[in-house]
């Protein structure tokens, strides 16, 4: 079975081969990031830990989307867009809005969670199943509007 890594090396050289500039910068950054971590903390990162740093990649792209479109910037706001669809072919299939919410009454099920204090509870416990498949904000917005 190969892992993320593997994989993110595979789509880098077939990035290379086309001369997709473009893609290439965005993979090469993805595996610089992973890369620093490694070398940073002495260790080899899993899938989960890879998966973390692609999603923390997205955040930061998705956050200057927003910001670009606000500053009406749209060719920026463009570019941010391409590199959150390049990163996000790594990801893990989303995981469908039904899964999602039968997902999180388990999960508040089995906390025996009832107040907004739970929260935290709830969120902690779901983030490994989440992870890479569904957008961490509309969980939490979800397990808001059951818990109030």
């Amino acid at each position: 079975m190969t892992t993320l890594k593997d994989q993110i090396i595979v789509v880098l050289k077939d990035t290379m081969r086309a001369k997709d500039m473009a893609t290439l910068t965005v993979i090469r950054s993805l595996q610089a990031a992973i890369k620093q971590i490694e070398v940073d903390d002495r260790i080899e990162l899993g899938d989960d830990q890879v998966l973390a740093v692609i999603e923390k990649q997205i955040k930061q792209r998705k956050e200057s989307f927003k910001a670009f479109t606000a500053a009406d910037r749209l060719d920026l706001a463009r570019k941010e867009q391409a590199e959150i669809e390049i990163l996000s072919q790594f990801l893990p299939a989303a995981m469908t809005e039904e899964a999602l919410d039968s997902v999180i009454e388990q999960t508040i099920s089995a906390q025996q969670a009832t107040s907004m204090k739970d929260m935290g509870k709830v969120m902690n416990s779901l983030r490994p199943i989440i992870a890479g498949r569904a957008d961490p904000a509309v969980v939490s917005a979800k397990i808001k509007a059951r818990l109030s």
